[in-house]
C-alpha cells in the first residue's frame, strides 16, 4: 500500500513537470489577452508594422486667403506689389512703405475719394435721377436705367460694395453737374487732405491720360474715408441687397475678398485695370489699433495674400 502511494506521487510529479515544459512561454501576437494587459517586447517584434498615415495636403487654392487670427511682430512680409503703404489710421503714422511716392494708376481705389465727397456733402436720403450719360461706363456696371430714381445712400452703398462705374458717374454728375466738374472737386479735396501727388480725371478710375496717384496719397485719402462714419458703415459689409427702381432686387457681393477671410478686416476698396494691376486699400482693427494698408500693382492672387499678411503684421507688430 505504501509502495502504491509512493508510485502515484512520483507519477503525478512527472506529469506536472512534463506539462510545464510543454507550455509556450510567450503567447503569439494574435493571442487573446485580458483587458489592460500589453504585449511583451517579444510579441511586438513579430507583429506587423502599422501602415504609415498619408500626409494631408497643405496646398491651398490659388486665390485662397489664409485666415489669420494673430501674428507675432517681426520683419515686414515680402510682397510682390509695386507699391505698398501701411499707416496707423488714428494718427497717420507711417508703419511701412515701399515705393510709396511712385506715380501709378489707382484704378477703382480712387472711388474712395468719390464716396468721401458724396458722404461729406450729405443729404443722403435725397433722390438721384439717372441720366443717359451716366450709363456710358464699361465694363463693370450695375445697369441702372435712364429716368430711374434712387436714394443717394443706396447708390453710395452699391458704389463701395460692388464698384460699378455707372453708379460712380451718376453720383458725380448729380453732385457737380458733370464728370469733368466733379474731377475738379476731387482734385481740390485731395489737395486739401495733403494728397498732393495725385491728379484725377474721372470718378471711377477707368484709364485716361493724366490720371494718377500714389500709395502715400491713397493712404491719406483712405484715412479720411476711414474716419467718416457713413463710409465705415458701408465698406465693412460682406454683401448688400440692391433694389432697382422697378422693384427687382440683386445681391451684391463685396469685391474685397480679404473682408470675408481675415476676421480683423473691416474694409475698404478694391481696384483693377491692366495698367494699374490688382490694387487694394484695406483696413483692419483690434482693440487699441486701427491700420490701413495700400497695395498697388499686385497680381490677381497676390493682392489678397499680400494684403492679409501686411494687415496681420501691422496689427500685431
Amino acid at each position: 500500500m505504501k509502495l502504491a502511494r509512493i508510485f502515484i506521487s512520483i507519477l503525478c510529479t512527472a506529469t506536472f513537470a512534463f506539462s510545464a515544459l510543454a507550455v509556450d512561454p510567450e503567447p503569439g501576437p494574435d493571442a487573446v489577452r485580458p483587458t489592460g494587459v500589453e504585449k511583451s517586447p517579444t510579441s511586438e517584434r513579430v507583429s506587423k508594422k502599422p501602415k504609415a498615415k498619408r500626409a494631408r495636403s497643405t496646398k491651398k487654392p490659388k486665390d485662397d486667403v489664409p485666415i489669420v487670427t494673430n501674428a507675432p511682430g517681426g520683419s515686414v512680409p515680402a510682397t510682390g506689389a509695386k507699391s505698398v503703404m501701411i499707416i496707423d489710421a488714428h494718427n497717420g503714422q507711417v508703419l511701412y512703405e515701399k515705393n510709396a511716392d511712385e506715380v501709378r494708376p489707382a484704378a477703382s481705389t480712387q472711388k474712395l475719394l468719390t464716396a468721401l465727397i458724396i458722404a461729406e456733402h450729405g443729404y443722403l436720403d435725397q433722390p438721384v435721377r439717372v441720366e443717359a450719360i451716366d450709363t456710358m461706363a464699361e465694363p463693370v456696371k450695375l445697369n441702372i436705367k435712364p429716368g430711374d430714381t434712387y436714394q443717394r445712400i443706396d447708390l453710395l452703398r452699391a458704389l463701395l460694395v460692388k464698384s460699378p462705374n455707372d453708379v460712380a458717374r451718376c453720383l458725380a454728375r448729380d453732385h457737380a453737374g458733370s464728370v469733368e466738374a466733379f474731377a475738379q472737386v476731387m482734385n481740390w479735396r485731395a489737395q486739401s487732405l495733403g494728397a498732393t501727388h495725385s491728379h484725377f480725371v474721372n470718378p471711377n478710375g477707368l484709364p485716361v491720360p493724366g490720371q494718377y496717384s500714389s500709395a502715400r496719397d491713397l493712404s491719406i485719402i483712405a484715412r479720411a474715408a476711414y474716419s467718416n462714419p457713413t463710409i465705415r458703415s458701408i465698406v465693412c459689409l460682406p454683401n448688400l441687397v440692391f433694389r432697382y427702381a422697378n422693384g427687382r432686387t440683386r445681391e451684391l457681393e463685396n469685391t474685397n475678398k480679404v473682408l470675408k477671410r481675415y476676421p480683423y478686416c473691416n474694409g475698404m476698396k478694391t481696384g483693377y485695370t491692366e495698367a494699374a494691376g490688382h490694387c487694394l486699400i484695406s483696413s483692419a482693427s483690434r482693440p487699441g489699433r486701427d491700420i490701413i494698408v495700400v497695395v498697388l500693382g499686385d497680381s490677381k492672387s497676390g493682392v489678397w495674400r499680400d494684403s492679409t499678411a501686411l494687415l496681420s503684421w501691422g496689427l500685431w507688430m
